[in-house]
């Protein structure tokens, strides 16, 4: 690292972006149960069992509120076909609740099936980290001390918005694995609602918004690939015909400009995904 404190400011801004796509890149490779060593998942684990029982007392209510709903007469109740339509819908509804644990971690790896296979096509790319170009490093470091001020604003504030933008993606993919732990602890309660024919809707809405929060990783696995792919092309790419203070403003702007998209497309993952499956 230079000893030039401008140099050694936008290095340390890249870094902690650097690693900070590193975290990134390790966190969509693990599951809920793994994470933080499995201490967080045996909570939701005993969250998900204590609402098992009152899952139970749900599918009752939503099984009668059903049934009174699709009954047009005191005659329907008379009917084979209706009584076993709503027999097989309560055993669905049933095994659904006593089981949503597996349920859950089954949609998980099937989606996380998806994102590795997505890794293991392109994921090379990804080792790609964002570098101070040789010739800006060669360009500040041979400025006097009244050339470098202009120098000092540009490189503060390029290296605060780097900062910000790379906690906001690390905060974006911790987000949505704490999602992932509130849908699964709470799952009995909406997936009881299959018991009803006229309450089913909330349970399918429930499950194709878990599998929208599982197939986001997809999507800033692409965002990640997509923007590393950017860095090994050399964009942005330094201008050595340009002043040292231009030089290193286009660079900053041109970095900055590539990492909020990236941001931006993490940060609107959800969107994304509910755009392309209609979820």
């Amino acid at each position: 690292m230079s000893d030039n404190w401008i140099v050694g400011l936008l290095e340390n801004a890249l870094s902690g972006w650097n690693s900070k796509l590193a975290e990134i890149w390790t966190l969509l490779t693990q599951t809920p149960e793994t994470f933080k060593g499995g201490d967080i998942w045996r909570v939701i684990t005993g969250v998900n069992n204590a609402l098992v029982g009152i899952g139970y007392g749900l599918l009752v209510l939503f099984f009668a509120i059903g049934i009174f709903q699709s009954a047009a007469s005191f005659r329907d109740f008379q009917r084979p076909e209706f009584a076993l339509r709503h027999f097989i819908r309560f055993i669905i509804a049933k095994v659904a609740v006593g089981s949503c644990m597996e349920l859950m971690t089954a949609i998980f790896n099937i989606c996380g099936g998806i994102i590795n296979t997505v890794m293991g096509g392109m994921g090379s790319s990804i080792s790609t980290a964002a570098t101070l170009p040789t010739e800006i490093v060669t360009a500040i470091e041979s400025l006097g001390l009244l050339e470098s001020i202009p120098l000092w604003l540009v490189s503060f504030l390029g290296s605060l918005v780097i900062t910000v933008l790379s906690f906001v993606l690390l905060l974006t993919v911790y987000g949505r694995f704490f999602r992932l732990y509130l849908f699964t602890a709470l799952a009995p309660l909406p997936l009881a609602s299959f018991a009803g024919e006229g309450t089913s809707a909330s349970g399918k809405q429930f499950i194709k918004s878990y599998i929208g929060v599982c197939m986001e990783g997809a999507v800033v696995v692409l965002a990640c690939i997509i923007y590393s792919a950017f860095l090994s092309s050399s964009t942005p790419a330094a201008d050595a015909t340009l002043g040292a203070a231009t030089m290193v403003w286009q660079y900053v702007g041109q970095m900055v400009f590539n990492m909020l998209i990236l941001t931006g497309l993490v940060r609107g993952s959800d969107r994304i995904i509910k755009e392309m499956f209609g979820l």
